[in-house]
């Protein structure tokens, strides 16, 4: 039996309330990467099951796996 090699990643996700009083996940460093779920214990979940196949699929296709760049986060007040 073939074993895979395991990898630890960490990435920064964004949790967003949508519409249907759920959340939406995406994760900046992982492009296309979405999903969401009921509430945000299981946007959670998804988040991690959605990025555990993104991250998967890179490998079955031999690309590169993206690694987290240095985000920062600031709320901006605007006057127009």
């Amino acid at each position: 039996m073939k074993s895979i090699k395991q990898s630890i990643y960490q990435y920064m996700v964004l949790f967003e309330r949508n519409e249907r009083g759920g959340y939406t996940v995406t994760a900046p460093a992982l492009p296309g990467l979405v999903t969401e779920g009921k509430n945000l214990e299981n946007a959670r979940l998804m988040a991690q099951d959605a990025i555990r196949c993104y991250i998967e699929g890179l490998r079955k296709l031999k690309e590169k796996i993206p690694e987290e760049k240095e985000i920062v986060q600031a709320r901006l007040t605007i006057s127009v």
